[in-house]
């Protein structure tokens, strides 16, 4: 695997500080930033400080206008579903705050998904589903976080999927920032709780055997005991 470009890595080391800058309040809403500023701060060339804005821009974090610079927008014109604004906002911003958000959405979708996958499901689907319960299963005994983040996002990615819905699909990124980002955050125990991992083998179970209401309901527990884990203050798993 080749490693990345200077210039790529130039890019992304100004699109992050950009990112969280804005997202922490640093460069709060109606600050004015210039290319020329941009490249002597950062000490990069004017083409990716411009590359930078470019797709902030394009996440509605930023707009640019002759004679008046690159100003900074309000929040309620990002574009929120962006899984580089998520990540930006649990490293840098009101970390609780987006966690209970995002847990709000996936009540209102995963669930759903849920029941859509047992009725969809195809026989290999159940077997990842599966086989990623038992994944974590092991990795959450041995205290392996990074593989059971691993395990996790695969059974989520494989849940949305299995639903068969294109707009859900779309949604997958969200569900996978929000689990990178409890893991990276330290907001995941040594030891994940065994009985969300239950609730997961659940859902597995229900999808298998075809039965949609008992997914459905074994998904709300999830992302439900997660939510609460988080307005608590507290450590769960999702």
């Amino acid at each position: 695997m080749s490693s990345p470009s200077p210039v790529g890595a130039l890019h992304a080391n100004l699109l992050t500080a950009l990112g969280t800058g804005i997202v922490s309040g640093e460069l709060p809403a109606g600050h004015v930033l210039t290319l020329d500023g941009l490249s002597a701060e950062h000490g990069i060339s004017r083409s990716v400080a411009r590359e930078a804005i470019r797709v902030l821009e394009a996440m509605g974090m930023v707009e640019s206008r002759r004679r008046v610079g690159i100003t900074v927008r309000p929040s309620r014109n990002w574009n929120v579903f962006d899984p580089r604004v998520i990540r930006w906002r649990l490293q840098a911003g009101d970390r609780a705050v987006q966690l209970a958000s995002l847990s709000e959405l996936r009540r209102g979708f995963e669930p759903a998904a849920a029941a859509l996958a047992a009725r969809r499901a195809n026989p290999e689907q159940c077997r990842v589903l599966a086989a990623a319960v038992s994944d974590m299963v092991v990795h959450g005994r041995a205290g392996n976080l990074d593989a059971y983040l691993l395990a996790d996002k695969l059974f989520h990615r494989t849940l949305v999927e299995a639903s068969g819905n294109e707009m859900l699909r779309a949604l997958n990124d969200v569900v996978a920032e929000v689990l990178s980002g409890r893991t990276h955050h330290s907001l995941m125990p040594d030891s994940p709780n065994p009985a969300t991992i239950e609730l997961h083998d659940e859902v597995a179970r229900a999808i298998r055997l075809r039965d949609e209401d008992g997914a459905e309901r074994a998904m709300r527990a999830i992302i439900d005991e997660a939510a609460t884990a988080v307005i608590a203050g507290d450590v769960g798993g999702a």
